[in-house]
């Protein structure tokens, strides 16, 4: 059958500066999805999977060729409403024997994971040596005794064993909580004492720009807090080279040595028929105020929800290879390492920073492994965008076919250099947004709708997604409410043991709809824009405004490189702006630069959106996975609490903020 002509399958966007080719029109997973679901185009698909969910993801199920142990009799259960909406109503499905089996048997020799450590080193395993390592892990574990049903965290940085683990648990149907190998001890004790863990998988160490971190020594004084934890199984990443730390001769146990004295069945482990609404991963976010929240996700869940927006949104399929720059802790890691390996794709891994030895150590990392799909935050394209473009044109960067970004919303210019620089103005930039509690996107870019540089082409493939007013009604043209109208599969099943705390943060503003804590705005063409956090917005003598609105104005004066804008009170106009500002190397803050930035901020927005406030720190504050926290700015500039600092990279930044609220 032939492909129909674009813009049958898109919207006609004469200035986009990428467009969907003959090749994506006829060979992308999402054309064939369309193309089999019946509908005339995308839209037309969107709007019936609106319409009627389970027909959606029954047909995308069966389109990314999910590898059910038992085929479901239904698509979902609503019956206890929205919130608790039960998905494969009579299937079979561990996520973790999907991401393992049908590869190893159907290509035993062919690349599932490379992982390369900061000082080069390359570890690379087949299908079948995955697989082989995945099952020697989980009867490890069993010895053990770990069981169906426990918990246990993972303190690692992104290593082989941290892949092997999270799959490990899986096929015994335990249940993993990922966790920052930058946290500190109270942050990795509050998660392991809320969820009750049994065992803590960490490491020695790691090695982080040349120098040495000991990480066990951290997880000794988490566990020291956390009694529920038996034992601490560790990775000898770092070996003779390690800081020397304590050894516990009941609870301390090296992976090696239990994996030496642990005995494979002759027939390899036995898979579980497991129930997919059976919970696999909890995992935490940090939250404005209280304690963090833990998302319980499932197999059926999160697993097949990131597995189809890699499919139909980045093109993701057998033959590819992912590389995305995160942490475990941060969902881009179990997304990529679950999406990556159910899709038939080869998963890569680095241990190490984005700019050591050098700046292009990415780059580099690209040419070496052949990636075709690299996923990146803005904050780490800005970051890298200061060396110029000569570290990026010393590497063939060929391979490329799809750059996928998320985490912050983007700023114009380091869009075009991730567009122009790395991707070669040929590679769509697949803008993706959703959160940690969908599994994924919300909305994103896909192969057939035209790019408009930083923003989304629309709802996630399959995903009900809306922006309303105050009362619940759409709205177009203006910020909003970032909504889902339908349930999905990948939504968490609540919080850990507090299921009203998670109906009331996502369900309870408008009755059946999941309010997801964004702004959001949709232009007359069709494209949304993500404005930043609901807690986050501005409020200017009435008007309101995305805090990415103000941060983009600040940063398109030649000295700025990043910005946090935050509203701080004001006696006539309620709120007024705060713009902090990070300048360009070689840049010194003056009265006169300041105010500089604060014109070009009313040029570009209006006079009456000038900030009151700019200042110049050194950095933003940032989670580990580079997400900038206005909340803490703001609290830090006003003196007031700043709430949960556990993702917190640098806290000695909040000196240099209150520094600034000081010398007014």
């Amino acid at each position: 059958m032939a492909a129909p002509e674009w813009p049958i399958f898109g919207r006609d966007v004469p200035d986009a500066p990428w467009r969907p080719s003959p090749r994506d029109l006829a060979e992308s997973r999402l054309a064939g999805l369309v193309r089999a679901s019946g509908e005339p185009s995308l839209e037309a698909l969107q709007a019936h999977a609106a319409a009627d969910p389970a027909w959606f993801w029954g047909l995308a199920s069966d389109d990314i060729t999910i590898p059910w142990a038992r085929r479901p009799r239904s698509v979902l259960d609503a019956s206890g409403g929205p919130e608790w909406t039960r998905w494969w109503i009579g299937g079979a499905f561990n996520y973790a024997a999907a991401c393992l089996d049908g590869r190893a048997s159907s290509d035993p020799d062919g690349e599932a994971l490379v992982w390369e450590g900061e000082e080069g080193e390359v570890r690379t395993f087949t299908n079948a040596e995955l697989r082989h390592h995945v099952e020697w892990a989980a009867v490890m574990l069993q010895g053990l005794g770990v069981k169906a049903g426990d918990r246990v965290g993972i303190l690692l940085p992104m290593l082989p064993e941290t892949v092997i683990s999270v799959l490990a648990l899986g096929l015994i149907e335990a249940i993993y909580t990922p966790i920052f190998s930058g946290y500190g001890a109270t942050a990795i004790a509050s998660r392991l004492n809320d969820c009750e863990a049994s065992l803590l998988i960490t490491a020695d160490g790691f090695r982080r720009r040349g120098g040495l971190v000991g990480l066990k020594a951290v997880a000794d004084e988490a566990v020291a807090s956390a009694p529920t934890v038996k034992c601490t199984l560790v990775v000898r990443r770092l070996g003779d080279a390690a800081p020397e730390t304590p050894w516990s001769a009941e609870r301390d146990v090296w992976w090696d040595t239990a994996l030496a004295a642990t005995s494979m069945p002759s027939n390899g482990l036995e898979r579980q028929t497991t129930d997919p609404e059976t919970p696999y991963m909890l995992i935490y976010t940090s939250g404005t105020t209280g304690r963090p929240k833990g998302a319980v996700h499932v197999h059926g869940g999160f697993p097949i929800k990131g597995a189809q927006d890699l499919a139909h949104s980045f093109d993701l399929g057998r033959g590819d290879t992912l590389f995305w720059f995160t942490d475990l802790g941060w969902m881009m890691g179990p997304w990529a390492i679950s999406g990556s390996l159910l899709l038939g794709a080869r998963l890569v891994l680095y241990e190490g920073t984005p700019d050591f030895p050098g700046p292009d150590r990415l780059w580099s990392i690209v040419e070496r492994h052949r990636i075709t799909h690299l996923g990146l935050s803005p904050t780490v394209i800005r970051a890298l965008m200061v060396h110029g473009e000569d570290p990026v044109r010393a590497h063939d960067l060929s391979s490329l076919r799809v750059l996928g970004s998320t985490g912050e919303p983007w700023n114009p210019e380091p869009w075009w250099w991730y567009f122009r620089e790395i991707g070669g103005g040929r590679c769509p930039v697949i803008n993706y947004s959703g959160g940690t509690e969908v599994s994924g996107g919300i909305v994103s870019g896909n192969p057939l709708t035209p790019l408009r540089p930083t923003s989304f082409g629309g709802p996630q493939v399959g995903v009900a997604a809306d922006v309303v007013d105050a009362s619940g009604q759409p709205v177009r043209g203006e910020v909003g409410e970032l909504v889902i109208r339908q349930p999905l599969p990948g939504m968490t099943r609540g919080f850990w043991r507090d299921p009203d705390r998670y109906v009331e943060t996502y369900w309870s503003r408008f009755p059946g709809i999941w309010v997801h804590g964004d702004w959001a705005l949709i232009d007359p063409d069709g494209y949304w824009y993500i404005q930043g956090r609901s807690d986050d917005t501005l409020k200017v003598a009435g008007k309101r405004v995305g805090p990415a609105e103000v941060e983009s104005a600040a940063v398109a004066h030649p000295a700025v490189v990043e910005a946090a804008a935050v509203g701080i009170p004001h006696d006539v106009k309620g709120e007024s702006i705060a713009v902090f500002c990070v300048l360009r190397p070689g840049e010194t803050d003056s009265p006169d630069l300041r105010a500089s930035i604060g014109s070009v901020v009313a040029r570009e927005l209006g006079k009456a959106l000038k900030p009151d406030v700019v200042a110049v720190i050194p950095a933003l504050p940032k989670t580990r996975s580079g997400k900038v926290m206005r909340r803490v700015v703001r609290a830090a500039y006003l003196g007031l609490d700043p709430g949960d600092l556990s993702a917190l990279d640098d806290p000695r930044l909040l000196e240099a903020i209150r520094a600034t609220a000081q010398r007014g």
